[in-house]
């Protein structure tokens, strides 16, 4: 019941990391929660995403010293309301992940291994990055895919995003951890090109933007 990993990056953000052992019960009594956050709670249906939602908050209550409040954008983006500190959040089952940076918008995801990825490669690859699967780590090369584009898609913040046809992820070899390209192409055609770093642990890979 405490913070799993913490990571600090050459471009000033830092990662977080909380394993989701608690049960809600035990998650409500060792957090505190802002009265808004409260009643968000009383409108999950879900055990797992009450589960989730209460980790992050454990989560921000161990990294700051002072209570945050949470809020997000119309689109979903998350922001600190009381605190000018950019902030992305991403969770499994098991794990919650965060990315923090003092005036950056960066991404992060993470994603269990024993996910069904197949989707994944119909529905969110261009034909050349299909073409660069190996049968080798075909799974994690997927997850890797998968998770960078979702972190992405997080950092630009724009709505209507076709993860196939506007992020294009350059041909890469999957290993524990590693770096990787990628190009973001805006409907009106420029591009901007990123560079993002993963890792493998406890059966789950996690991607982040470094710039």
């Amino acid at each position: 019941m405490a913070l799993y990993l913490s990571k600090e990056l050459e471009n000033e953000a830092k990662i977080y990391v909380w394993r989701i052992e608690e049960t809600e019960q035990q998650l409500l009594e060792m957090t505190s929660i802002p009265d808004e956050e409260l009643e968000e709670l009383t409108f999950i249906t879900s055990e797992a995403r009450r589960r989730e939602f209460l980790a992050t908050r454990a989560l921000l209550n161990e990294v700051f010293e002072e209570k945050v409040y949470l809020g997000h954008h119309e689109n979903g983006r998350p922001y600190l309301q009381n605190l000018a500190m950019e902030i992305s959040i991403s969770h499994s089952k098991e794990f919650v992940a965060i990315i923090l940076h003092p005036s950056d918008s960066l991404g992060i995801d993470i994603e269990s291994l024993d996910r069904d990825f197949s989707a994944v490669e119909r529905k969110a690859l261009s034909e050349d990055e299909i073409e660069d699967l190996g049968d080798r780590n075909r799974t994690l090369q997927l997850a890797i895919y998968w998770c960078a584009k979702e972190a992405i898609f997080k950092r630009m913040s724009l709505s209507g995003v076709d993860f196939a046809e506007q992020i294009e992820v350059e041909r890469f070899t999957p290993h524990e951890e590693g770096t990787i390209d990628a190009t973001f192409t805006y409907k009106d055609g420029n591009e901007v090109e990123l560079e993002l770093e993963y890792m493998t642990f406890e059966n789950h890979v996690m991607v982040w933007l470094v710039d």
